[in-house]
């Protein structure tokens, strides 16, 4: 007894696990990434001001 449907039944099996194949794509975005760097800026502020407040408590010593 042959089973003629076989060959083809294993081949249509094949041809739709190659076209289910997962891929990964990796592409660059076409916008640039912005990062904020506002958290610095305001550290650098804040360091500026502490030095000048320094060199005012050094200058007047009676200030307080």
């Amino acid at each position: 007894m042959t089973r003629p449907y076989i060959p083809a039944l294993l081949a249509l099996l094949v041809w739709g696990g190659l076209g289910c194949a997962p891929t990964v794509q990796v592409k660059a975005p076409e916008e640039p990434i912005v990062i904020n760097l506002n958290v610095k800026i305001e550290h650098e502020v804040r360091v500026k001001v502490d030095k000048e407040l320094d060199q005012v408590f050094e200058e007047e010593e009676d200030l307080f």
